[in-house]
């Protein structure tokens, strides 16, 4: 009889621990965690450390990096400038979460899907900028103001997506 009782005190411990457990949540400095509720956001939580949230059937946990990333150029096609000269161009850009909850209203928490429904954008904006000048000022003269062009028509674009672009820049130019 004594061997049952403590069979059931153990196992009713290790249940308990096991929820518990699974109401806690830390939250690094570069991050940000979305708690969902029935799939839907409830909150996002911006200051690091031990959180709580309910058991998960009730509420989950999305962890967003909060940190700067790079998107290289995926694929390089040709741009015409102003004089029809064909020129490949690769870039990268730095961008990061700005507002979760629409990033993932958006993109999902899949930090791949952004990346793949921006590259596009980048590749539109770096068009019409290029189709302006002629090949010298795309390599000299001007491809600092054809990064900051880029950079301005992408920040609008941006905040549909939920993030914020840091930085453009051209890698190279054949």
């Amino acid at each position: 009889m004594n061997m049952n009782r403590i069979a059931t005190i153990a196992a009713g411990a290790l249940i308990a621990f096991m929820v518990v457990s699974s109401m806690l949540f830390v939250v690094d400095q570069r991050q940000f965690a979305v708690i969902y509720a029935l799939g839907e956001i409830k909150e996002v939580v911006t200051e690091p450390g031990l959180k709580f949230k309910l058991p998960p059937p009730l509420q989950n946990v999305v962890l967003l990096d909060r940190r700067i990333q790079t998107l290289d150029s995926p694929e390089s096609r040709p741009i015409f400038t102003a004089e029809k000269k064909s020129l490949v161009i690769d870039w990268l850009i730095k961008w990061r979460v700005k507002d979760p909850r629409q990033f993932i209203r958006n993109n999902g928490a899949d930090m791949r899907n952004v990346e793949n429904r921006l590259s596009p954008v980048v590749q539109a904006a770096f068009n019409e900028e290029v189709t302006k000048r002629t090949v010298l000022a795309v390599l000299a003269t001007e491809r600092e103001k054809v990064m900051n062009d880029v950079l301005r028509r992408l920040e609008d674009e941006a905040k549909q997506f939920g993030i914020e672009v840091v930085d453009v820049r051209i890698k190279r130019v054949d």
